[in-house]
């Protein structure tokens, strides 16, 4: 073999370890991306009331308008839960910026520990970014023993500022509508039965 010919070998050998590299940055980014594009989407959601999602903030609103708006609410379960979920009243119409409290009903009808967590939205969703938090049973896990009942508050105002938008400024109602989804958590007690099953204490 030529000196030439071991020289071109080189070079193209290192030319093919440079591309196994590049291809397995590139597969390893695009596998970091799509992990982070779920908590980087709601986050975004949450900043900017994007597809209805509502605003958590520390502090009630220091200004009330001689308004009223009717908020409706709205309950769902998903099939994989057997939990009642009811909202103890189905509106309320508090005047814009006036904060206020309504209460959810939940259940747990079954003979297991089953734990949930809500997610939730608003529509129009444009209503999203006004719609504002202080309390939310919707941004824990919630785990209820067999039979059990919880009345659970929500404690929410709808921010003034949504009279000044052209997209919302004769807004006359609200949705506020939550469902339950199992929570990906295990179950917190568990034991293995002689067939290998779990059960559920």
């Amino acid at each position: 073999m030529s000196i030439q010919t071991a020289q071109d070998s080189k070079v193209k050998g290192r030319n093919n370890t440079a591309v196994v590299i590049a291809c397995g940055v590139f597969v390893a980014s695009m596998v970091g991306m799509s992990y982070a594009a779920v908590p980087l989407y709601d986050m975004f959601c949450r900043v900017t009331g994007y597809n209805g999602t509502t605003q958590r903030v520390e502090q009630a609103s220091s200004v009330i308008l001689d308004r009223k708006i009717r908020v409706e609410l709205d309950t769902n379960m998903a099939s994989q839960l057997s939990w009642g979920f009811e909202a103890v009243d189905r509106f309320v119409e508090p005047k814009i910026g006036e904060t206020v409290q309504v209460n959810f009903r939940i259940t747990n009808p079954s003979d297991k520990v089953e734990t949930g967590r809500a997610v939730f939205n608003v529509t129009p969703m444009a209503a999203g970014a006004y719609f504002n938090k202080l309390e939310c049973f919707c941004f824990t896990d919630l785990t209820l023993k067999p039979g059990e009942t919880r009345d659970m508050p929500v404690v929410f105002f709808v921010d003034p500022d949504i009279v000044d938008q052209p997209e919302t400024k004769n807004l006359k109602v609200i949705t506020l509508s939550y469902t339950f989804y199992p929570s990906d958590k295990p179950q917190p007690v568990a034991v293995i039965k002689a067939d290998g099953k779990s059960q559920n204490l």
